[in-house]
């Protein structure tokens, strides 16, 4: 039996959360079952923002620039996932560039053949949900396989 594990990560260490949650609960799996975690980072942020006189002006990114930030993605979801690699788990790191990250993690899923998603979730609610938007109910409510959310600590926070 299989198991693949797909951790949309944002980057920052209140992201890494659902990571920190499922390394420690694969410590705990059966030998036999074969577990594969895909790290993905979308990139949203597609353009410079310039500015020009009293205004800005988004200027897109150009390929060089694109695959910089690609490398440094790969690099960055390389390192979170080094202690599973040491725990013999398979890790795959994938980047992808869009427009939306909830829509690209519902893609992610089905490219995969995720079984599972572990998000992190800062339990916003109210105006500052609204404010920020919710790549996590976004997923739970859209995406096809079951979703994991691990609330970030408070005292991380």
């Amino acid at each position: 039996m299989s198991e693949k594990i797909l951790i949309p990560l944002d980057g920052s260490i209140f992201g890494e959360a659902a990571l920190r949650y499922i390394e420690k609960r694969l410590s705990r799996l059966e030998e036999e079952k074969k577990t594969e975690v895909v790290l993905l980072q979308v990139i949203t942020t597609l353009a410079h923002i310039v500015p020009s006189g009293e205004a800005a002006v988004k200027v897109p990114y150009t390929e060089s620039e694109l695959e910089q930030i690609k490398k440094q993605s790969i690099d960055y979801l390389n390192e979170a996932g080094e202690d599973l690699k040491s725990k013999g788990v398979v890790v795959k790191c994938e980047v992808k560039f869009g427009t939306s990250s909830a829509n690209e993690i519902i893609k992610a899923e089905e490219e995969f053949g995720a079984d599972l998603v572990a998000m992190s979730t800062h339990g916003r609610h109210g105006l500052s949900r609204w404010a920020f938007g919710s790549v996590t109910d976004k997923v739970l409510r859209e995406g096809k396989v079951p979703v994991l959310l691990v609330r970030i600590p408070k005292k991380a926070e």
